[in-house]
């Protein structure tokens, strides 16, 4: 019979320690000493939880600071165009959820991917002879959020470098950080509608540069690009060598005067990885289905990335069921007009925006071509007696309910961004309360020099 002698060995300030004996058929066999241990408590937060920083939360949750009780708040600040309830979704779009949930025959797991069957109908839809896909080519994701993770995951290692716009969402930024990977930002150019500032783009390509970030349609500019410009992005990319992460999520919510060209659709050469989903165009961003569309003509992903990314999928077991079950019948049976008819009210109410703020001394705004927001700049000068874009929008809410995000949450100060899917009268009451606002703050040139020289 086999038996165990365990013998605790120590004496006066030395540590006890174990020798540990195992007998088996008359014969001793010693597994050697091991030092004592005092077991104590000491959990950390991770390296990689202490690097994720959410530039928006963090300049809004420090701006404590309450509305005017003497009238109603109108929020201009979250990109959500379900909050005020005058954007539903379809019907064709809440009909085909209802019709798979009865159906009970997707409630359980999916390829870590998405189903064959929904992959195939994401390519159909967006396949087009300039850009062409089929279903390997798509990897189904939960929301637009976690294709871009997914994308850059795959495309940069730790120490490496990705090109992000300036002013931009935030959330390449945190997501980057939080991976180990540096930040470079390229600047947009207001007064050229936004469009990419290309030499200082490629002013910043180095040899540790993974991936280059375009966002188009842009949150959080409203801003779309034309063919030729689009054109020159991909020349950069092209002579450099850099691989590009499409942000698509607002692609086609473009207004009836311009027309949206996805970037693929224009490379002969640059692989890209296309970043979308449903949450903008169909209005419905709880839902989380996203996709990264993969296009590489020349092979240069080859199996490397597309191997990559299926790992990658493996963490976590995909998007909703319900709603890859829905997939089909969203893409396809949806009505031209339920996209018109969103557009038209994204329209008016950035005309209206546009010309009201226009005609307030001390802002500029740019005009949106797509997407649900646009910049204003503030002539800070003629604000002296706010530092910057964030205590401006603070003094904006506390004195008129009206809250718009300060531009500094997208790396450019002096700015502040407008959500424009609000109700129609809505936009114009906040309009009216921004007016008062800077008419009771602004200073004229020489009423600007005097508060300075009087500091």
């Amino acid at each position: 019979m086999d038996s165990y002698l365990i013998q605790v060995n120590g004496h006066g300030d030395h540590a006890p320690v174990l020798d540990v004996h195992l007998k088996t058929n008359g014969n001793s066999i010693s597994l050697g000493k091991v030092k004592g241990r005092k077991p104590r408590w000491a959990v950390r937060a991770s390296e990689m939880s202490k690097k994720t920083f959410n530039p928006v939360r963090a300049i809004v949750d420090s701006m404590k600071v309450e509305p005017n009780p003497k009238k109603a708040m109108i929020s201009l600040s979250l990109g959500d165009p379900t909050v005020f309830g005058n954007l539903p979704t379809n019907d064709e779009v809440t009909q085909a959820v209802k019709e798979v949930l009865d159906s009970g025959r997707y409630n359980g797991y999916a390829p870590s991917v998405g189903y064959q069957s929904c992959r195939e109908a994401v390519a159909a839809y967006y396949n087009c002879p300039e850009a062409p896909l089929e279903a390997q080519d798509v990897i189904l994701t939960s929301g637009c959020s976690q294709a871009i993770e997914l994308a850059l995951a795959v495309l940069a290692n730790p120490g490496q470098n990705i090109l992000v716009p300036r002013p931009g969402f935030s959330l390449y930024k945190t997501l980057a950080l939080s991976m180990g990977i540096e930040v470079k930002l390229y600047n947009l150019l207001p007064e050229k509608a936004w469009e990419i500032d290309l030499k200082h783009l490629e002013s910043l390509v180095d040899e540790k540069t993974a991936c280059l970030i375009v966002n188009n349609p842009s949150n959080p500019c409203g801003s779309v690009f034309s063919k030729s410009h689009l054109q020159k992005i991909l020349a950069v990319a092209s002579r450099q060598c850099v691989p590009i992460l499409a942000d698509e999520i607002y692609g086609d919510m473009v207004f009836a005067d311009c027309k949206y060209e996805p970037i693929a659709t224009l490379s002969t050469n640059v692989p890209i990885l296309s970043c979308g989903g449903l949450a903008k165009r169909w209005l419905v961003p709880g839902w989380r289905m996203g996709w990264i569309l993969i296009h590489d003509r020349r092979d240069i992903f080859g199996n490397e990335i597309r191997d990559g990314l299926l790992r990658l999928s493996q963490r976590i077991l995909g998007p909703c069921t319900i709603v890859q079950g829905a997939l089909e019948r969203i893409l396809h049976r949806t009505p031209p007009e339920f996209y018109h008819n969103t557009l038209s009210i994204l329209k008016s109410n950035a005309d209206l925006c546009y010309a009201a703020l226009s005609a307030i001394p001390g802002l500029q705004p740019v005009r949106p071509a797509g997407a649900m927001y646009l910049m204003v700049e503030i002539e800070m000068e003629h604000f002296p007696e706010f530092e910057n874009d964030v205590e401006f929008t603070e003094r904006l809410i506390s004195e008129q309910s009206v809250f718009c995000l300060p531009a500094t949450c997208f790396e450019y100060p002096n700015f502040f961004r407008v959500v424009i899917t609000v109700p129609e009268e809505m936009i114009l009451e906040a309009c009216s309360r921004i007016q008062e606002f800077c008419e009771m703050h602004y200073q004229g040139a020489e009423g600007s020099q005097d508060l300075e020289c009087d500091k």
